[in-house]
């Protein structure tokens, strides 16, 4: 009797513990979840909430399984084997609208180099050397002189202007009374290169009302782009181009030291004068001092491209936003070796350079001005002009037009003998100013037998269409 009353005991007692058991069970789950969701859910203050870049992922088609992760695209660690492409990789990764959803496109590309922690602070007083990149290069010391000289400063671009031209595209109040130039031609010259300026001015470069060839042509303007002798005597040569710029109205000149490797600095600050001073302007020409330009052919050219532009209504054309035309030069890869002046160290750049065009002579849509000026501030400078150009178009999407008037490496074997030779190009490179004056006149008031020679690319349309 005493067992049966002591069984009939322990089933009460379990019956009544056994939902206790099971309700504590549950409290202790869902008490554990909640705790798990808040500490996931708060971010530490100073933490982002996401993780500051993503893995994305690859994937791989099974018949057994669904689709799952196998590789990564997106890099986890930097290149850190070349120096340029390392601090280039960051600032893309801060630009990223994907991996950092809440910045906007523009920003500060300074904050990302190495010396980001005092570069802001030391651009309010002047932009300095960086000496701490010297220990990021193995082979620093071994470089040429001009190599050291730009890794040190490349992360400087904002240099006062010592001679300003605000007026040359018209000032505000004539505006309203004035056409705005067609054509403004910004010319990369140096101080001693006195020659090649005045062949310029007397020639091609005129600036007034220009006759197009067989068009109407249009408003040029020019501009002269010089930064400080680097050879000394700057006090002396500022004031006599000061006096130049008195006189010609046409200099422009910036506070650095006017080198190879620091071409590139012409070109940026050039886009943020021209945006302040002359951003109504149609197009631009950049190029060098001592190249030869058909001005009346081009504004010809130009004309036809503003027309087919504004006719083409299909989409097939390209915008002149996106106009880009030169002598392009595509699958290029850096030149290593130390005797060239293009020589660039593969610790300093690893890769192909994107296509490009030579820096000899240029033309590109005023509205891309605007563009290239945007995107130069997440494109670290890059010592070789032409390449950065190709760099910061490769960033828009803009792909440029090789016309093969422009001669950019001069003519291929003796071609230029030959009677209308000059009157198959628009541009060609590398001629002194005494040369610069013949062929003016020379192409200006041709033989009959050259007067309706087509340009180079007109010339191979026709031989194909011939053929």
């Amino acid at each position: 009797m005493a067992c049966c009353l002591w069984r009939y005991r322990c089933r009460i007692l379990l019956c009544l513990c056994t939902p206790c058991i099971l309700f504590g069970c549950l409290f202790i789950y869902l008490a554990l979840a909640v705790c798990l969701s808040m500490t996931y859910s708060i971010a530490p203050v100073g933490l982002p909430l996401l993780p500051p870049y993503f893995v994305a992922p690859g994937a791989t088609n099974s018949g057994l399984l669904a689709p799952y992760p196998i590789n990564s695209f997106w890099k986890y660690e930097l290149n850190k084997e070349a120096h340029w492409n390392m601090i280039q990789q960051l600032i893309d990764r801060q630009h990223n609208p994907i991996l950092q959803p809440r910045m906007g496109t523009s920003g500060n590309f300074s904050s990302l180099d190495n010396s980001s922690s005092d570069s802001i602070q030391q651009q309010k007083v002047g932009c300095f050397p960086n000496y701490e990149v010297i220990w990021t290069l193995s082979d620093y010391f071994s470089l040429p002189s001009q190599m050291q000289r730009f890794v040190i400063s490349m992360h400087c671009r904002d240099y006062p202007l010592l001679i300003d031209q605000p007026r040359v595209c018209g000032n505000a109040s004539q505006q309203h009374q004035m056409e705005a130039p067609m054509l403004l031609l910004a010319i990369k010259s140096q101080a001693p290169n006195f020659e090649n300026r005045q062949a310029i001015r007397k020639t091609w470069g005129r600036s007034g009302l220009v006759k197009g060839k067989v068009g109407k042509g249009g408003q040029v303007r020019r501009v002269f782009l010089l930064a400080k002798n680097h050879s000394g005597h700057n006090l002396d040569t500022v004031k006599s181009l000061k006096e130049e710029g008195r006189k010609y109205g046409d200099i422009l000149m910036w506070d650095f030291f006017d080198t190879f490797f620091n071409l590139t600095l012409k070109d940026v600050l050039f886009w943020d004068w021209f945006s302040k001073n002359c951003q109504d302007t149609r197009f631009v020409f950049k190029g060098d001092d001592d190249v030869f330009l058909r001005t009346p052919v081009l504004l010809d050219y130009l004309q036809k491209v503003e027309v087919e532009a504004h006719a083409n209504t299909s989409g097939h054309s390209r915008p002149i936003e996106d106009f880009f035309v030169g002598d392009v030069i595509t699958s290029a890869a850096p030149m290593r070796s130390q005797t060239t002046k293009y020589y660039i160290p593969d610790s300093f750049y690893n890769g192909m350079y994107p296509s490009y065009a030579g820096g000899g002579g240029v033309v590109y849509s005023g509205a891309l001005v605007l563009r290239l000026l945007e995107v130069s501030k997440r494109v670290h400078l890059f010592p070789i002009d032409d390449v950065y150009l190709g760099m910061c178009l490769q960033r828009l999407g803009v792909v440029p037009i090789h016309h093969p008037a422009f001669l950019t490496f001069d003519f291929p074997n003796d071609e230029a003998k030959k009677p209308c030779a000059y009157q198959t190009i628009l541009l060609v490179h590398k001629r002194t100013p005494k040369e610069i004056r013949k062929l003016w006149v020379k192409t200006k008031n041709p033989s009959y037998k050259c007067r309706k020679v087509a340009l180079r690319s007109d010339q191979s349309e026709k031989e194909k269409k011939g053929t």
